[in-house]
């Protein structure tokens, strides 16, 4: 799907506040309500919206450690990639995990309501997965804030 500026402005104010009204978002990219509607529409079809989620302050439910842990597996272990994946979705503390290039195999973001709570995830769960050769934790000190996926100048119409 080709996106045009009016696509773009109104991906933009949905990744602001997805709860927007039709009716408030046609006002935003100056369209008529039910052109909107259909645009929309049109971008939940071809599965650039994939859905709408409520942020959470995790801070707020006692989840006080965030870390970016960073995974090395050995290679010399049979279907290693494949036993990491199938162990993802048992582990509730994972909430963003990524394949990276470099030295090491994995990114996983990870909450934990305390730091026994992180050592015990590390320990019990992470370590207990063939393969693994190496952690590392990068402890998140402070957020400095999340953006949406588009920036300022990110997507052009032209660029598609």
């Amino acid at each position: 799907m080709k996106l045009d500026l009016v696509d773009i402005n109104i991906l933009r104010a949905l990744q602001q506040d997805g709860r927007i009204s039709n009716a408030r978002l046609a006002e935003l990219v100056f369209l008529s309500p039910s052109a909107c509607l259909r645009r929309v529409g049109l971008l939940e079809e071809a599965g650039i919206i994939q859905g709408y989620t409520a942020r959470l302050d995790a801070e707020l439910l006692g989840l006080d450690v965030e870390a970016f842990v960073i995974i090395t597996m050995r290679r010399d272990t049979d279907q290693w990639h494949e036993q990491f994946v199938a162990a993802l979705p048992q582990w509730e503390e994972v909430v963003g995990s990524f394949v990276v290039t470099g030295e090491a195999n994995y990114m996983l973001r990870v909450r934990a309501r305390n730091l026994k709570h992180y050592s015990d995830f590390v320990m019990n769960k992470l370590y207990k997965v063939p393969g693994v050769l190496d952690i590392r934790s990068h402890m998140v000190l402070r957020n400095l804030g999340e953006s949406g996926v588009l920036g300022t100048s990110l997507l052009q119409q032209d660029d598609r």
